[in-house]
Parts: structure tokens; C-alpha cells; sequence
């Protein structure tokens, strides 16, 4: 018997079983995959993410694996420039956006040392329940032979497709409409910063990551997917022409190392985060767009919530559980609100109207007013921090 099942070991359900491993709990970690092992990401960790990294002493191991910090920011839009680095926070001013099979490794290792028990190539199937419906563990399947796990409380972390979430009939409680499709590749030994373009029906970024490469993402309207997706190469190069030329030029004579990867099926949702014996994170509850790149942090937001609200209720009365369940969903969509709505808001890739492009030009101006604004980015603050005394005269 183990005290809480997580479903799904990439960077929510890792850093979960890590955390409540690290509490002193018996925690069973299943994934279908093996590790390390890729996945569709735009694999981006904001200020908010890398200081949780540091909290659980892992931020040296991801700038051991050769990935660079961002501690540079450029965004354009129309005529306006701004370039700087976020104020940040818990110490960290950098971000950093490590491949995904090797940021899910140091966290799979990490949540492995602390006591958790990995079985990969782990497939869920069934939830167990008892007389009241409350779950209690899970059945499934590993390498060709089936298994049942008990435990007081099943963790979803199984990605936007959830499986724990569909079996425990985890109600959409806000959903919205795609906005966005993307594609994206690496380029080998492109000079850049963390580098983001805007122009109407168009968002192009480049992040530097591991073995000197570059990840070049192209966004497009949802409406055209369906377009994009018949020449998508063409597509991509033409977004990335049009929207960033000078950019585009520093991939010239260069070719990506990786096939071209892309998605139309960029989710907006909450679930349902808790019930009797279960509970969500990461994008098994949450997600949106990834426009701004926010799904790694939320995720370690959502596993320190959960863990922090379970504290020792995994050892006493349901009733508490379920308490600290509760407290855990309320916490997350007070978290998670605000960025979904601006996250929305930017991937509507509209025009953006002339009252922003005024502010934007003002705080082009003024380097902690830039600062602000690409803590807005990392999602450390939100648009009222940027209304100084300073932003106000300049206006």
C-alpha cells in the first residue's frame, strides 16, 4: 500500500512524487514512457519555475546539462523594441528552457533519490473505488501484465488527455475556444536571446536551449491550421520571414537538426482539480495556449500547492484530505486565472490597438519599466505593476 499514486512522471507529476516523497510519504510513480524520452513542448521555465528548481536544489543540475541562461529579453511589435531582463524572483533573474528529456530526467532522478517508486511503461486503465465511490488506487497494465495499486490518493499529472481526469469524470469547469496552431524545430548554432516577435495573425519566439541549438517557434491563427498544416515547412519560414526578418536572416545557409513538430490542438480548460481520493495537475487540470509559455511553471506552482495543502492529511481522516483538496483547487484557480486570461488574450494575435502601442513605447524608454514588463512575461507580476508615477508622466 502506498500513500498517494501519481499518474504520469514528466514536470508535474515528478516534482510532485518528489515533494511528497521528500515529506516522508510512500509515493508509486507510473508513466507510459521510458526515460529519458521527448516530448511536444515549448519547454520554456520562467523566472517563477526556476526558482522552484532552486527550492528543491535541482537548478544546478539543469545548468549542468549545458543549457544556457536567458538573461536577455527581446520583444517587438510594430516600431517598438524593448530589450532587457525581468526584475525576477527568489534570486532567479534568468530563465532557462532545458530539452524535455533532459529537464523530465533531473526530475525523475530527483523524485527516484527522494524514495519514489518509478514503474515506467504504466498504463492506467481503472480507478478503484469503495462502497461511497471514493478512490482508492488504481488498476493497469505494465509491460503486457496487469497490476492494482492502493492508495488513499490518485494523482492525474497525465497530461491535457488525462486519463486519471476522464476516469474520474473530472468536469470541465471553464473551457474556451483554440486560438492558436504551432510549429516549431531547433537550429543549430543560431545566435540569440530569448527573443519574442508580434505582429497581427502572427507570434514568432526563440529560446536557446541544450547543445547549442535554438528552438524557433512559429504561431499561427487557429483558423488556418488546416492550411498550414498542408506545406507546413513553407508556412513556418514565411511566418518567421514575415514577422522577425532579422531573425529569418540568421537562419539563412543554417538547417534544423530536428524535424519540423507542430500542434492545432492548443487547449484552454480547467477541470475539476480534487474529488474524493483524486486530484489533478499540471496540464491534467489546467491548460492553455502555449503561446506564453507558462504550462512548465504552472506545473511546479500546482505541485508545491498540493503537496503544501495535503501536509499530514495523508495519515488521518478522509475528511481532512478531502479539506486540503479543497483548499488545494480554490489556491490553483486563484493562481492560475489571471495568466490564463492574459494567455488568452495573446493568442488572439490581433492588432494591437494604439493605447498599447503608447504604453509600449513609453516603457521602451525606461529599463525598470522594461524590467516590469518581462516580469509580466515570465508571469511574476501582472499589467498593474507597470503603472509607476514613472509610466504615468511618461504617458
Amino acid at each position: 500500500m502506498f500513500d498517494a499514486i501519481v499518474v504520469g512522471a514528466r514536470c508535474a507529476g515528478a516534482p510532485t512524487a518528489l515533494l511528497l516523497a521528500r515529506a516522508g510519504y510512500r509515493v508509486l510513480l507510473l508513466d507510459r514512457a521510458e526515460f529519458p524520452s521527448d516530448t511536444l513542448s515549448t519547454h520554456l521555465v520562467h523566472q517563477p519555475g526556476i526558482a522552484a528548481l532552486a527550492r528543491w536544489g535541482l537548478l544546478d543540475a539543469v545548468h549542468a546539462s549545458g543549457c544556457p541562461p536567458l538573461d536577455r529579453a527581446v520583444y517587438e511589435v510594430a516600431d517598438i523594441r524593448l530589450e532587457g531582463c525581468a526584475r525576477g524572483v527568489g534570486g532567479q533573474r534568468a530563465g532557462y528552457a532545458p530539452r524535455r528529456h533532459v529537464l523530465d530526467q533531473i526530475l525523475v532522478e530527483a523524485a527516484v533519490a527522494a524514495g519514489a517508486v518509478l514503474r515506467t511503461r504504466s498504463s492506467v486503465t481503472r480507478l478503484l473505488r469503495d462502497d461511497t465511490g471514493r478512490v482508492t488506487g488504481v488498476e493497469g497494465r505494465r509491460r503486457g501484465r496487469s497490476f492494482t495499486e492502493r492508495a488513499p490518493l490518485v494523482i492525474g499529472a497525465d497530461g491535457m488527455r488525462s486519463t486519471v481526469a476522464r476516469l474520474a469524470q473530472a468536469p470541465f469547469t471553464v473551457e474556451d475556444q483554440r486560438l492558436t496552431c504551432a510549429y516549431y524545430t531547433y537550429w543549430d548554432e543560431v545566435p540569440a536571446a530569448l527573443e519574442l516577435y508580434e505582429r497581427p495573425g502572427s507570434w514568432v519566439a526563440a529560446v536557446p536551449t541544450n547543445d547549442a541549438a535554438t528552438l524557433v517557434l512559429a504561431y499561427f491563427p487557429q483558423s488556418r491550421f488546416e492550411e498550414v498544416r498542408t506545406d507546413a515547412r513553407r508556412a513556418y519560414l514565411a511566418q518567421i520571414r514575415d514577422t522577425a526578418p532579422a531573425l529569418h536572416e540568421r537562419l539563412q545557409g543554417r538547417r534544423p537538426v530536428e524535424r519540423l513538430r507542430g500542434t492545432g490542438d492548443q487547449q484552454n480548460f480547467f477541470r475539476q482539480a480534487a474529488g474524493p481520493g483524486w486530484a489533478l495537475v499540471g496540464d491534467a487540470g489546467h491548460h492553455k495556449d502555449s503561446i506564453t509559455a507558462r504550462g512548465i511553471s504552472d506545473a511546479f506552482l500546482q505541485a508545491e500547492t498540493l503537496v503544501r495543502h495535503i501536509g499530514d492529511g495523508l495519515d488521518g481522516d478522509p475528511r481532512q484530505l478531502d479539506e486540503a483538496l479543497g483548499k488545494y483547487a480554490a489556491d490553483r484557480d486563484a493562481a492560475l486565472t489571471p495568466g490564463y486570461e492574459s494567455t488568452l488574450a495573446v493568442a488572439q494575435l490581433a492588432d494591437p490597438n494604439e493605447q498599447r502601442l503608447s504604453l509600449l513605447r513609453a516603457v521602451q524608454t525606461d529599463a525598470d519599466l522594461t524590467a516590469i514588463y518581462f516580469d509580466m512575461v515570465a508571469g511574476i507580476s501582472t499589467a498593474s505593476a507597470l503603472y509607476t508615477p514613472r509610466l504615468l508622466a511618461l504617458l
